[in-house]
């Protein structure tokens, strides 16, 4: 089936879903809204992150046999016993986010988990404390290594705009 009819079939399943935002998201599809007015593209080659297809898949535990990478998206979608997945290094944390509905303009990657292999991962589950304690100190790393970029460069005459003033579109 083509498009979104084919998540009918996916109904029920453990799935994981990125969303443009970064966060990652793990549930249960329970709904999905095909006549939705929102619209998101399931474009592997275009993910704003630094894993490729492959290692993506590895690491979520996703078959590729049942990932569509082509899987035009236009649909909302419900997930149930929703977690938050969070990720630094080698280490995760699921926060509880219960019900979780998603427009799909928001989805990025879409697929299921294989519940066989989901519990075979090299990564070791910390606190919901540790886990956002370790991001945070990751975030404030990258916030004073951009600030050091900027200021060497503005040394050498050059700027680089500030994100939040560019346009979205």
């Amino acid at each position: 089936m083509p498009g979104t009819a084919s998540l009918i079939q996916d109904i029920d399943k453990k799935h994981l879903v990125l969303l443009r935002d970064g966060r990652t998201l793990i549930g249960y599809l329970r709904s999905i809204d095909q006549f939705g007015n929102s619209l998101g593209c399931l474009i592997l080659n275009h993910l704003p992150l630094q894993f490729t297809k492959q290692e993506l898949l590895a690491f979520f535990k996703i078959t590729p046999s049942l990932f569509s990478p082509l899987l035009k998206l236009a649909a909302n979608l419900v997930l149930h016993q929703t977690v938050e997945r969070i990720h630094v290094g080698k280490k995760y944390g699921d926060i509880p986010r219960g019900i979780f509905v998603v427009r799909g303009e928001n989805v990025v990657l879409l697929g299921e988990i294989d519940l066989e292999k989901e519990s075979d991962t090299p990564l070791q589950q910390v606190s919901i404390e540790e886990i956002l304690e370790v991001q945070r100190v990751e975030q404030q790393a990258k916030q004073e290594s951009e600030k050091r970029k900027v200021q060497a460069l503005k040394e050498r005459g050059l700027s680089i705009p500030r994100a939040d003033t560019l346009d979205e579109y």
